[in-house]
């Protein structure tokens, strides 16, 4: 698994899923049951995963859609 990037907007959350989900891609979105127990006050953010062997496209899909992603790990 690989990280695109981190937010605390769970709008941008959803339009990275709905992104990736038209090109077949699976992602996950990770700490969001902390995000939820803090409060929602924007100390934890949540993280969008992906496969390893489609980190690469998705990168390029929401690039396109002008996020701005985390380094490549």
């Amino acid at each position: 698994m690989k990280e695109l990037f981190k937010t605390n907007d769970p709008t941008l959350i959803s339009f990275a899923s709905a992104l990736l989900k038209a090109e077949e891609i699976i992602c996950f979105s990770l700490d969001t049951h902390m995000s939820v127990l803090e409060g929602s006050i924007g100390i934890m953010p949540c993280r969008v995963m992906v496969s390893n062997d489609d980190y690469f496209l998705a990168c390029i899909i929401l690039r396109d859609n002008d996020f701005e992603l985390s380094e490549n790990r």
